[in-house]
């Protein structure tokens, strides 16, 4: 601002002082070129700095220890701005770096960085404006080949993640340094050479064959142990049936047993009650014959004829008489 003035002062007084003369003051040519020549040193005091910017304020070559937010902003005219982008910006490398298995690996990278507003005059004045090719370019290039040369070739395939994690965390460290902001970064892409490319794809075929024929093995071993399982359980259920059927058989003919003996024993008591009664019978039977009742049914049984001998108490055999049928006499020899 004190430039401003001065200036300002400095046209006025200028400006009288041409149209002043022995006649008196007027207006002449040189004051219109005074003014003219005050309004370039007037443009020449007032700089804009672009949104998304920092203005560095360098004087006579020498760098202020301040900076300049967006706008319009006055200076004297030894006074320079450099605007410094602060804006999130992105670098993109395709680079070429070898694993720990010396297998060549292409890797395209990418990362969005930004610089510290607060520091862009340290920036500006250790660095220079082309900070991104004076540090950041090889910083990157050097941590990326340093970090994939601790994977093999194989690894790096399957730890993408991993890998982008710890070259984010490196370059956060190393580009901190020199106030640079890393926000986020990216492994794009890693390509390998055509040999390694198909040894890998062979390697991967391989390896499902050989999970295809491990798995079919491992059905075809769950199958016969199923089935041997099974076998198993068929066994023990057709011994637990003989078992049963042998029990149940055990008990059939306990229980036959059981019937026949007491079949039997019932057939014993019937006999013995059907002795019992006929003995009651025929007990009853004799005492109910008296002598004329037994005369009585052997004089029912007679036929009506006479015997033709009678023995008599001297055993003599003596015949009837009127019977003209045949005596018989004891045999010879007889008492």
């Amino acid at each position: 601002m004190f430039w401003v003035v001065a200036a300002a002062i400095a046209v006025i007084v200028l400006f009288v002082l041409l149209g002043s003369s022995k006649s008196g003051w007027k207006l002449c040519p040189k004051q219109i070129l005074c003014v003219f020549g005050a309004l370039v040193a007037l443009g020449g005091m007032v700089a804009t700095v672009p949104t998304g910017h920092t203005g560095i304020l360098t004087t006579f070559g020498r760098v202020e220890d301040k900076t300049l937010e967006a706008g319009m902003h006055m200076k004297s005219p030894f006074q320079e701005i450099v605007c410094m982008d602060n804006r999130t910006q992105v670098a993109h490398l395709e680079l070429s770096a070898f694993s720990s298995d010396i297998q060549e690996v292409l890797v395209s990278y990418s990362m969005n960085y930004q610089i510290e507003k607060a520091n862009a005059q340290k920036i500006y004045k250790e660095i220079g404006v082309d900070y991104y090719n004076t540090v950041m370019a090889p910083r990157i290039q050097e941590v990326v080949k340093s970090v994939i040369a601790k994977y093999t070739a194989e690894a790096l395939i399957e730890s993408r993640e991993a890998l982008s994690t710890q070259i984010t965390d490196a370059l956060i460290e190393q580009l901190g340094a020199y106030n640079i902001v890393v926000v986020s970064t990216a492994v794009e892409d890693i390509d390998f050479s055509d040999a390694f490319t198909m040894s890998v794809e062979d390697k991967v075929v391989a390896e499902q064959a050989l999970l295809k024929a491990q798995t079919e093995q491992a059905q075809k071993t769950m199958e016969q142990e199923k089935a041997a399982e099974r076998e198993k359980i068929q066994a023990a259920a057709e011994a637990e049936v003989k078992e049963i059927q042998a029990a149940a058989d055990a008990e059939v003919a306990k229980i036959k047993a059981a019937a026949e003996a007491e079949a039997k024993k019932l057939a014993a008591d019937a006999e013995k009650y059907a002795g019992e009664k006929e003995a009651e019978a025929n007990k009853a039977l004799a005492e109910s014959l008296t002598e004329a009742l037994i005369k009585y049914y052997e004089a029912l049984g007679w036929d009506g004829k006479l015997p033709d001998t009678v023995v008599s108490g001297t055993d003599t055999v003596l015949p009837v008489i009127g019977n003209t049928g045949s005596v018989n006499t004891p045999a010879e020899g007889g008492n």
